[in-house]
């Protein structure tokens, strides 16, 4: 990403000083961003020699069409699986800093005096030559999930505070027109977990084509409903950002600086569907995860939008299609939170 560069400078000068100030948030989400890039990036490496080494065997004639693409389906699985374990790990370090945002662990120190000659020297390149006409973003969200019963969510079957969404993805941004910073198309892919908590102690129980809620012959401590979706979100971006003008009266376009409104969509489909279930038994805590298609729908596709300012904005999303494909009574996800879009 653009700002890598500057973020590996920035480190740099705080092992040398032995600054012991708490790193800003940004700067820390900034540092996930490119972990959680380079952990796709390893694992597509990893998996094209892998398959070369196949095809080469098969050209060799020492394993059949058949063996090679089961070989290669199952190194398929392998590297999507590790992708997903150690994006997990990644996506529970960002949990945990939103949470620690929340609660007011975390101050907006920027170090001034560590970076100040990095910072100034990026501000004078976009000073003088702005920002080019497609951008991109590394965008994480996070915040409250549940579903919508009969067009409300009000005496909802799910906690409020704790059923949660989380949504990472990256997004290229493009000025639609060549000397006007105001609308801009926004696309790219996304990964998002919704989980819901049923109240009174209850678990999701698939009974033919149905899933109903029943209630847990079992005390448990926490009942968990975890919906995992790929899909490809598609803005129309209103930007205000000001555009300015250098020394030679160029007029230059930046983004993420001002107020910014979006609206669009998105679509995509179900990776997978988990339930989470954890109690106590003869003094031993147990944690039970069932996996299964549960009855949900395997395509997911909806409307989405966001309000902020600068990097930080409101996120708005709502399914438009039922999360259960036959239930009798048609039951939409929705999703509240605070979305950062990432230069």
């Amino acid at each position: 990403m653009r700002n890598f560069t500057l973020y590996l400078a920035v480190a740099a000068c705080l092992v040398a000083s032995k600054l012991s100030a708490q790193q800003s948030f940004e700067t820390k989400v900034h540092a996930i961003a490119d972990k959680i890039e380079n952990i796709t990036k390893e694992e597509k490496a990893a998996l094209k020699v892998e398959l070369e080494a196949v095809n080469k065997d098969l050209e060799a004639g020492t394993i059949t069409k058949e063996q090679s693409d089961e070989k290669k389906m199952k190194l398929a699985e392998i590297h999507s699986k590790n992708i997903e374990t150690r994006i997990g790990q990644a996506q529970d370090e960002l949990k945990e800093l939103v949470k620690q945002k929340v609660d007011g662990k975390i101050k907006d120190t920027k170090y001034k005096m560590a970076v100040k000659w990095n910072w100034n020297k990026n501000d004078s390149i976009k000073k003088s030559k702005g920002e080019a006409r497609t951008t991109s973003q590394f965008v994480f969200a996070a915040g409250v999930n549940n579903l919508v019963t009969d067009k409300a969510v009000a005496h909802s079957d799910y906690r409020y505070w704790g059923s949660h969404f989380y949504e990472w993805g990256f997004t290229s941004n493009t000025r639609i027109f060549k000397n006007d910073n105001l609308l801009h198309l926004k696309y790219g892919f996304s990964v998002m977990y919704n989980n819901l908590r049923p109240t009174n102690n209850r678990v999701f129980v698939a009974n033919g084509n149905q899933t109903n809620l029943e209630t847990s012959s079992i005390n448990l401590r926490d009942s968990r409903f975890r919906n995992v979706y790929v899909t490809a979100p598609v803005h129309l971006e209103f930007d205000f950002t000001k555009a300015t003008k250098n020394a030679e009266g160029k007029t230059l376009f930046r983004t993420h600086e001002g107020v910014r409104f979006g609206i669009g969509g998105y679509a995509g489909f179900r990776v997978k569907s988990k339930q989470i279930l954890k109690y106590e038994a003869d003094g031993h805590d147990i944690t039970l995860r069932e996996r299964g298609g549960f009855n949900t729908n395997d395509f997911i596709y909806g409307v989405s939008t966001y309000l902020g300012y600068g990097e930080t904005s409101l996120y708005l999303k709502y399914d438009l299609n039922p999360l259960f494909k036959d239930n009798v009574v048609k039951q939409n996800n929705i999703s509240l939170g605070v979305r950062f879009d990432l230069n």
